[in-house]
């Protein structure tokens, strides 16, 4: 097991010039001066990051304490300084300190940190390597996707105040060594319900930012239901303008503009996160019926319906209208979404059957293949022919699943979402104020006590592309709630789909997550204080401090 490593050298105070100094200068040498003396060693250990680190070699002679003069250096590709700068707005507001940006053909920590591209390096797509030694930090990967991977394992192993939006006194010291990492599966997602419950922009984007922390890469947003519609379409303008005007309970609903949907794709991007819009077909489509009873099997509008129930909405599979409407919504949503897959559903549409449904399946997949897409589906696709390249998602309780297991012998690939342990919808225990129990209920370690790799019955794990976390909003209203029910379950579905399987140690992963609750306090988040979890009772922020902050707004 590694230790505690021995802190790095003491910051020395910058000597003060002959001439007298600024106010500034006397500052900045008093800071260095109570930095130093604060703390005598890291607080924390190299290998403490979730998800777990596939290779960690702590150096107990090495370490490394940031200093108010530091800075960061990154190769001079755009994408390399893209991430060099996120890192900065990261560590600015609670360090207080400038932190500027620069580029260089070779970079070099020179007491600052580097983030290097380096397309020689046998790291693969998503791996890096993390370097911490008394010269400073170096973050060496092939793409700027395992740069910022790399960031958000270097941003854990900082004190849990760098997550103050305000300055802070402490001091900033890193733990020595080397982190050798890459992830397990390709895709590790997790699914925001929008349809049942709306939520604006911003709480999309916090979410987005829950997802990068973790080193999760992929957002599923599930746009269409029977309560509402909530992704703008121009030939099909009254899917907005009344079938978004509805949700659970009787709210007002929403929708994304094509702007707004166009602002969250490029925010997540900019964090290697891949946008996967789902317009859920046949069934689930009430509010698109109301909008256009043309699409209805028996041509007339139902009410609007705000209720929970399902399997009782279709579109008419016999029409040839309601073709024309799919390839429509498609095409522009596709033409929206840069990344390759389209979510077509397919769930419980009860009351289109055998070949009906699967008829209508093929054409679908057939229109969403025509647009350059991938599809993406819940696993009652698998019946349908197979289509080259075809996802399908599995959200089962039970892992003998014969049909599932037969569509991946025919070529698809899985992403495994089981209800019983991915569903953050699920309650934590019976007394969590919202949520549901349907699949059970879904206490942490319940989450993460499970493998992707191997939780399908005859689906190898070469087939599993990865895995992804559900949370469908029936009985969530705010962003307090998608956070109550996402920590800390999410970061356990993140460790299951990025860390080796060899890492994988309740006992070990339960401490680990135990020292995030002093950074989600400290960065003002909601989340659920499992009693499973030995949570730090110490205060979160040490105390505040009165320090100029620069820009950090982000681009």
């Amino acid at each position: 097991m590694p230790t505690t490593p021995s802190p790095g050298p003491t910051a020395v105070p910058a000597p003060l010039s002959a001439a007298e100094p600024d106010a500034a200068t006397l500052a900045r040498t008093a800071e260095q001066t109570a930095s130093a003396l604060l703390a005598p060693s890291a607080p924390h250990r190299l290998a403490d990051v979730v998800p777990a680190p596939q290779q960690v070699q702590p150096d107990p002679t090495e370490g490394w304490t940031l200093p108010a003069e530091a800075v960061i250096v990154a190769s001079a590709e755009p994408a390399a300084l893209a991430v060099a700068e996120q890192l900065a707005q990261l560590l600015r507001p609670a360090t207080g300190y400038p932190l500027p940006v620069t580029d260089a053909t070779a970079p070099e920590p020179a007491g600052g940190i580097a983030l290097v591209l380096d397309e020689t390096v046998d790291l693969g797509a998503e791996g890096y390597r993390l370097d911490i030694t008394t010269a400073g930090v170096r973050v060496t990967a092939t793409t700027a996707a395992g740069l910022f991977y790399g960031a958000q394992t270097l941003r854990q192993l900082f004190p849990a105040a760098i997550e103050s939006p305000h300055p802070v006194t402490e001091r900033w010291a890193l733990p020595g060594g080397t982190i050798t990492d890459a992830p397990r599966f390709p895709y590790r997602g997790a699914m925001l319900d929008v349809a049942r419950h709306f939520f604006a922009v911003e709480d999309v984007l916090r979410v987005v930012d829950h997802l990068a922390r973790y080193k999760l890469n992929h957002l599923h947003l599930h746009l269409t239901d029977d309560q509402g519609w909530r992704i703008a379409v121009d030939s099909w303008p009254k899917l907005t303008t009344v079938g978004a005007t509805t949700e659970v309970g009787g709210g007002p609903g929403g929708h994304y503009t094509k702007a707004d949907y166009t602002r969250i794709v490029s925010y997540a991007a900019a964090r290697h996160i891949t946008v996967v819009p789902e317009i859920d077909l046949p069934g689930h489509t009430n509010s698109a019926l109301v909008a256009y009873p043309e699409l209805a099997p028996d041509k007339v509008a139902p009410p609007p319906y705000t209720g929970t129930e399902v399997g009782f909405s279709y579109v008419d599979p016999a029409d040839e209208r309601t073709y024309d409407f799919i390839a429509d919504v498609l095409g522009e949503v596709a033409a929206l979404t840069p990344g390759p897959w389209l979510h077509i559903g397919g769930d419980e549409a009860f009351k289109v059957k055998g070949e009906v449904y699967t008829g209508f399946v093929e054409r679908v997949q057939r229109i969403v293949a025509d647009l350059g897409k991938t599809v993406v589906g819940w696993h009652q696709l698998a019946p349908a022919a197979h289509l080259d390249g075809r996802v399908l998602q599995w959200w089962g309780t039970n892992g003998a699943d014969p049909t599932t297991a037969d569509a991946v012998r025919r070529g698809a690939q899985l992403i495994v979402s089981p209800g019983n342990h991915a569903y953050l919808d699920m309650k934590y225990a019976p007394d969590t104020p919202i949520g549901h129990d349907w699949a059970g209920l879904i206490d942490v370690h319940k989450a993460y006590d499970w493998d992707p790799g191997t939780h399908v019955a005859g689906v190898p794990a070469e087939a599993v592309l990865g895995v992804e976390a559900p949370l469908w909003t029936e009985s969530v209203t705010s962003l307090a709630d998608i956070e109550l029910l996402l920590l800390p379950r999410l970061p356990a579905i993140a460790e299951l789909g990025w860390s080796p399987r060899s890492t994988h140690d309740w006992a070990g992963f339960r401490d680990r997550l135990a020292g995030q609750g002093p950074r989600w306090t400290t960065a003002g988040i909601t989340f659920h204080r499992a009693p499973e979890v030995p949570w730090s009772t110490a205060p979160a922020i040490p105390a505040q401090r009165n320090a100029p902050q620069t820009d950090t707004a982000t681009p």
